[in-house]
């Protein structure tokens, strides 16, 4: 949870506040933040010394990072203010970005915007670097998803263009030092700074630097690392250029947005932002920032059964108006049950009209400050805060529910347990493999439309999400060659697969493994194992080309398998469709020697799901 330290004063007269701190604390709790310490009741002041005030604030609640923000939240909150209308400036040519294909290799996204006619303070100068120090350590996860760069407009020329160099063709001065450094040169400088060094390593070993440029090929900004000297910001600066590099263009636009609306009030025009234009090497342009507010739709009765409240739907709007969020009843299109409403039928003991009420839609807006609320979920939050959760009535929950297990586990259960009482040993091994051990080691060719890969893996270990179960086993019984022969291990779990066609364009498949090495194959074993899995699933053995329902081996090439030695199983299920469940057979020598064993190995690998 992410603490500030805000200006007890400032605050209490933005606030008009007139009471002590033990109410101002209660006013936190309300709003769901936590007033942690005020630095006016350890004793005296130090004379100059103002009164802080330590606050936590949610970690998702990045508006209220700075004071701006607070103060401005808590206002709405007292019902003192309304939420800003936050706008674009009209403006025909916007300063323009260009970005050179280069960039894809480092930092591919930037977004940009400009604060005009602003008017900064000791106090509103040091505001706008701690917002940005606290949005570089959460949001922007240490400058890894997000830097941001701050300049004064007046001291450049644009347009500007966003490139990635070679560290020898990148000169400029850094942010308050005097003498001109190359990109490898600010990387040694900085090696032994304990603010910057701990960013290093995002571009340190890439071959080539992101940087922003001025027309007139004037550094602003050496990304995730240091601003230009050049265009450093200072109290007297009236027009700031913001700009935002990321990895993610997702978090790129809500730091933004969070940046520009907390000190856009200072701006000539209060709450306007002027806005940059982004040009990709595709041709493709988009203007930042975008302030357009989101829309959620929910229901009266939806929001009253996750609180526990029984509020009308005029009474929610209008407690979610202080939490900044624009809420309005949906207009009905039932004539007799609108009239009804505006009459009052049945107020206090009418089932008609509190169904009626019950049932209405809400449609909430919520601006860019708020890009914590993601679902109605989220909305209900805001209301139980707006309505005080000291408040919500205490209720019996009447709900009687019996939980069981999933059906697919109860089946996972029932496998583990009968290969177990067969005198195998269960292994548990890791989901993510490398991409090696998945395809090359086990004589297989990815053709790219299998395997789920992670995009910036820790480890080699970690490359892509598995595919099958027999790279786990196999390098357990390598790790275990101390142990005396035979081994007899197996493994019920998951497996992944990309799959285009659902939503989130993945799926998990159960299976069960086994996998059986001595001083021969033996591979009357591993298939006893697995009639003894089909008989406790009540499947008989049956033939190919047989309609009546059960499993048999049928004859096929598997790489991974020696040649003749690997069949597939396929089962026959009660509407007589063929399912093939996977693959038995002794593994190749060629993949033993990938695993460094020495003893034969025969194996299967069955998907269980049909069985449900």
């Amino acid at each position: 949870m992410p603490t500030i330290n805000i200006d007890k004063q400032e605050l209490f007269e933005y606030l008009d506040y007139k009471h002590d701190t033990e109410q101002f604390r209660e006013l936190c709790f309300e709003f769901g933040i936590e007033l942690e310490e005020d630095s006016s009741e350890k004793g005296e002041l130090a004379e100059g010394e103002r009164a802080m005030l330590k606050i936590d604030i949610p970690a998702n609640r990045y508006d209220l990072l700075c004071i701006e923000g607070l103060s401005r939240a808590l206002s709405v909150f007292l019902g003192r203010e309304k939420e800003p209308n936050y706008r674009l400036a009209s403006i025909d040519k916007p300063q323009r970005i260009t970005v050179s294909k280069e960039c894809s290799q480092v930092r591919p996204y930037i977004v940009g915007a400009i604060l005009r006619g602003i008017k900064l303070n000791a106090e509103r100068y040091q505001s706008f670097i701690d917002l940005q120090d606290k949005l570089h350590q959460n949001l922007c996860r240490r400058r890894t998803l997000v830097a941001i760069g701050t300049h004064d407009l007046d001291t450049v020329q644009g347009p500007f263009t966003y490139e990635a160099r070679t560290p020898e063709n990148i000169k400029f001065v850094p942010l308050n030092q005097t003498e001109e450094m190359d990109g490898n040169g600010v990387i040694e400088f900085y090696e032994k700074d304990r603010k910057i060094s701990k960013y290093l390593g995002i571009i340190k070993d890439s071959p080539v630097f992101p940087v922003v440029y001025d027309s007139t090929s004037t550094v602003l900004s050496l990304p995730p690392l240091i601003n230009s000297n050049h265009s450093k910001i200072s109290l007297d600066t009236k027009n700031i250029f913001i700009e935002a590099t990321a990895t993610d263009m997702t978090k790129a636009n809500m730091v933004l947005n969070i940046l520009v609306t907390m000190f856009s009030g200072y701006c000539a025009e209060p709450f306007t932002v002027e806005p940059v234009e982004v040009v990709y090497p595709d041709g493709q342009s988009f203007v930042y920032p975008n302030l357009e507010q989101r829309i959620v739709e929910t229901s009266t009765k939806y929001l009253n059964s996750v609180v526990g409240i029984n509020q009308t739907s005029d009474e929610i709007v209008t407690l979610l108006k202080k939490m900044s969020l624009e809420a309005s009843v949906a207009k009905s299109h039932d004539g007799v049950s609108g009239l009804l409403k505006k009459m009052s039928l049945g107020s206090k003991g009418s089932e008609q009209h509190g169904d009626q009420v019950e049932n209405e839609k809400i449609v909430v807006k919520f601006p860019v400050t708020r890009p914590d609320i993601l679902q109605e979920c989220d909305i209900a939050e805001d209301l139980a805060i707006a309505f005080g959760y000291n408040k919500i009535p205490r209720a019996q929950n009447n709900e009687a529910t019996v939980g069981k297990a999933l059906p697919l586990n109860e089946l996972t259960d029932l496998v583990r347990k009968e290969i177990a009482m067969a005198g195998w040993t269960e292994a548990l091994t890791l989901s993510l493999c490398s991409h090696d051990e998945n395809f090359k080691f086990l004589r297989r060719v990815d053709n790219g439309n299998e395997a789920i890969v992670l995009e910036k893996p820790k480890s080699i270990e970690c490359q892509i999400g598995r595919s099958t179960m027999l790279p786990g086993l196999l390098k357990t019984i390598s790790e275990n060659r101390k142990y005396p022969i035979p081994f007899k291990v197996f493994e019920v779990s998951d497996v992944m697969f990309k799959n285009p066609a659902l939503e989130r364009r993945a799926q998990t498949e159960r299976r069960a493994c086994a996998l059986f090495s001595s001083r021969m194959a033996q591979f009357e074993i591993i298939q006893g194992l697995l009639d003894t899995v089909m008989q406790a699933l009540y499947v008989a053995h049956t033939s190919a080309g047989s309609s009546v329902s059960g499993y048999y081996l049928e004859e096929a090439e598997n790489p991974t398998y020696l040649s003749g030695r690997s069949a597939n199983v396929v089962f026959v299920n009660a509407e007589g469709r063929k399912i093939v469940l996977g693959s038995i057979g002794v593994i190749h020598p060629e993949v033993l020697g990938h695993f460094e064993l020495d003893y034969p190995v025969s194996a299967f690998e069955i998907n269980i799901e049909p069985f449900l």
